[in-house]
């Protein structure tokens, strides 16, 4: 993202008339130094309240040519596919196969603040403006590179028309898929090139018509016994009441048998990133923290996640960090709530994480 450029949205609300102004506005966090907030013990300023903060917009620039993102030391990056429509996430399967998740998110979802707008608009800027006819998306895409040669030799669609897809993991002949609200059951044998059964709902997620965090990840357990779904919140901080946020912002462990599940760790906003560490076995999670606390609050964060562990959502922030919007205060919680593990600075919106000889990528 570039730092400096940003866009400051005023709503002017009279009777029947709402009128949105983009202007330049000055970046109250400018001194702030981001890099006090990477670590395990991360700076929280005092929070701020506006009515209408400020958003800044990272411009879509895509690759320019002979240009890539930066790498760490000893790593090469390269274009292994183009042409996807929304790519959410990446999985590689036991055979070698990479599986590309692309979707929207559910339509029908309602504009309830003004703030909502300007989300809507930024997010079309995001996906070309809106002109032209938009590629199909919800599909899982196969990309086979049969001589390992860093080069995809087939690509194939193996699904398509689902309901918002994000996480896949697979195991013993099956495909599992979460969708914006279940988890579903494909049957699936190692390379093949297309999926002609019809799936079966392992288990129901949270979902319903505002399914406000509705990217739902997966992983699997390393002995292949349970399937882990994270499941985000309805919400920035309960602010549609806790009826609506049952069984959210949560991580689930699901049964890949008989569909049981339960919640295994809460009071994540909005988890994603879900993988096990290959030397530990420990689950880990990258999760989106709260918004409108002002531009350097909270920091975004990785974390491992603890059977039976509460992590602050919606009333506290690492820790014991009171969050007063949220009604009717619960200190009981808080007392309960655990700090996370690395905090990745804030509002950096971080989607996954990989392990590679002992460092988190």
């Amino acid at each position: 993202m570039n730092s400096s450029a940003f866009l400051c949205a005023r709503f002017f609300i009279g009777t029947g008339l709402l009128l949105l102004a983009l202007a330049g506005c000055s970046d109250d966090g400018a001194d702030f130094d981001v890099s006090q907030q990477i670590g395990p013990d991360p700076v929280l300023p005092e929070p701020t309240s506006e009515l209408l903060p400020d958003m800044k917009v990272a411009e879509v620039v895509g690759w320019q040519d002979g240009k890539t993102p930066s790498v760490p030391d000893n790593l090469v990056i390269a274009a292994y596919a183009k042409d996807l429509a929304n790519p959410r996430t990446v999985h590689t399967l036991p055979n070698g196969d990479v599986l590309v998740v692309q979707s929207r998110e559910p339509s029908g979802k309602p504009i309830e603040r003004p703030k909502d707008m300007i989300r809507g608009w930024v997010m079309s800027m995001a996906h070309g403006g809106g002109a032209g006819p938009e590629k199909e998306s919800n599909l899982i895409t196969l990309l086979r590179d049969t001589d390992r040669d860093g080069t995809v030799d087939e690509r194939h669609d193996l699904l398509t028309g689902l309901h918002s897809p994000f996480g896949v993991a697979w195991h013993d002949g099956t495909l599992y898929v979460a969708a914006a609200d279940a988890i579903l059951a494909y049957p699936y044998q190692l390379g093949q090139a297309e999926i002609t059964g019809e799936p079966r709902v392992l288990t129901p997620l949270p979902g319903g018509p505002i399914n406000h965090h509705w990217t739902k990840d997966l992983a699997l357990s390393p002995d292949g016994r349970y399937l882990y779904a994270s499941v985000g919140s309805n919400s920035n901080v309960a602010e549609r009441g806790l009826e609506a946020e049952k069984g959210r912002a949560a991580i689930w462990q699901v049964d890949w048998e008989t569909g049981a599940a339960r919640v295994f760790a809460s009071g994540l906003r909005n988890p994603n990133g879900l993988i096990f560490h290959p030397e530990t076995g420990v689950l880990w999670t990258v999760v989106n923290e709260r918004d409108e606390l002002g531009p350097d609050l909270v920091p975004d964060y990785m974390t491992s996640v603890q059977e039976g562990a509460f992590y602050g959502w919606p009333w506290s922030y690492f820790g014991a960090h009171v969050d007063e919007r949220v009604h009717p205060p619960r200190p009981d919680m808080v007392e309960k709530a655990i700090p996370p593990d690395y905090a990745l600075s804030s509002h950096v919106a971080a989607l996954g994480l990989v392990f590679s000889n002992g460092s988190a990528l």
